[in-house]
Order: C-alpha cells, then sequence, then structure tokens
C-alpha cells in the first residue's frame, strides 16, 4: 500500500541512506541490512572526507541494486566531472549554495541538501526553485555550515512540501521512529548516529537503526 508523503505518493517503505562510508566493511554491512543507498563525501574538511580513488575502490565492491551518492559543497564544475567519472554514481549531493542550474549540470539525478538551522526562506519556495532536484535532503546544521554535526530540527517544518524529502541530521536509532512518524519523509539519512567514531560505522547501531525505521513505517 502506498501513503502520501509531503504530497507526493510514496511507497510504504521509507527508504535509508547511510552517508559518510569510508570502509568496504561499512558499505557491505549495510548492503546486507537493506540499505537504499551509501554516501561517500568528497567535501574538504570533512572527517568522513574520501579520496576519489578510495571512494572508487569501495564503490565497485558494491553490491547491485544499492545505489551510491557523491556528496560534494560548493564544488568546481571540473570537480564534479572528475567525481561523475571516478566514482560513476547513482546520484550526487549538493551540501552547499549551488544553483539549480549548477546542480542539474551533469545530468545525473542529484539531491540538494537545506540547512534547516536558522531557515530563512519557506521550505515550499526552495522545492520550487529545485525543481529539478530528485529530492531535498533537510539537516540540522545551519546555512554555511558542514552538514555531518549530528543536529536535528524541527520535523514538523517538513509538513506540507511537494516534493519527497530525506530527513537528516543527528537522527539515531532511539529517534529515528519518530521522526518518520512525524514528517513521513520519503527517505532517512544517517551518518554519526550510527558511528563509533567519526567515518567508523557500528554494526550494532546500523542494525539498530534499521530495525526502527522498519518498525514505524505504516
Amino acid at each position: 500500500m502506498a501513503h502520501r508523503s509531503n504530497g507526493v505518493l510514496a511507497q510504504a517503505r521509507t527508504r535509508i541512506k547511510f552517508c559518510g562510508i569510508t570502509r568496504l566493511e561499512d558499505a557491505l554491512a549495510a548492503a546486507a541490512l537493506g540499505v537504499d543507498a551509501l554516501g561517500f563525501v568528497l567535501v574538504p574538511g570533512s572527517p568522513r572526507q574520501l579520496t576519489l580513488a578510495v571512494a572508487a575502490a569501495i564503490r565497485r565492491q558494491v553490491p547491485p541494486l544499492v545505489w551510491t551518492v557523491a556528496l560534494l559543497r560548493n564544488p568546481a564544475a571540473e570537480q564534479v566531472r572528475e567525481a561523475v567519472a571516478a566514482l560513476r554514481p547513482d546520484l550526487l549531493q549538493f551540501h552547499g549554495e549551488e544553483t539549480p542550474e549548477f546542480c542539474a549540470a551533469s545530468g545525473l539525478p542529484y539531491l540538494k541538501a537545506v540547512a534547516m538551522r536558522g531557515l530563512r526562506r519557506p521550505l515550499a519556495e526552495i522545492a520550487r526553485d529545485y525543481a529539478g532536484a530528485a529530492a531535498l535532503l533537510l539537516d540540522g546544521h545551519g546555512a554555511g555550515e558542514l552538514g555531518g554535526q549530528g543536529r536535528t530540527f524541527d520535523w514538523a517544518q517538513a509538513a506540507g512540501v511537494d516534493k519527497p524529502l530525506i530527513l537528516a541530521g543527528g537522527l539515531h536509532a532511539d529517534n529515528v521512529a519518530g521522526a518518520i512518524r512525524a514528517a513521513r519523509p520519503y527517505a532517512v539519512d544517517v551518518s554519526s548516529g550510527i558511528e563509533s567514531q567519526p567515518g567508523i560505522k557500528d554494526s550494532g547501531k546500523m542494525a539498530a537503526f534499521v530495525r526502527q525505521v522498519r518498525d514505524a513505517d505504516p
């Protein structure tokens, strides 16, 4: 059975993205748990940053039907081209102040991250601006800050937006079910909430997160 998620017809199963993958064993463990997408951070200064060579080596061993996402922040056009050529991602994720035209230039589907802390524009207006995005990813950091800070935001802000939404920011096994019930997003995204330290995923936390998402599904 399908349900309405923020005005968008979505499947009854909430999709799951594990972000900040830095090790092959974590990627394979996530795939074994049924995680839908894996995020590779290519942002300088992030504690989860990968080189293109390491990201590509992991990506080559990701099982089929698991999507890979290349996360970029205010990159130059050449950096986008290099990431696409080396990593062959299924999706790009832009985490900075990139324009809709820039995000669309590669021709690949993309996610546009929205900094929800101190948001100054209506989310519905941002969704209209980025009408070409596959989804908006709502993160708990402030404008100009790096994501992956483990901050939550008021999930009620996601209501009434006619666009697939991905909830991120401060999610973990103890709160993700509540987030899903409050916002009914298309997907949830987690990084620090499944780690033992930045970039190192914890198998027990990963499994617990997936269980809680499944329990919260309609």
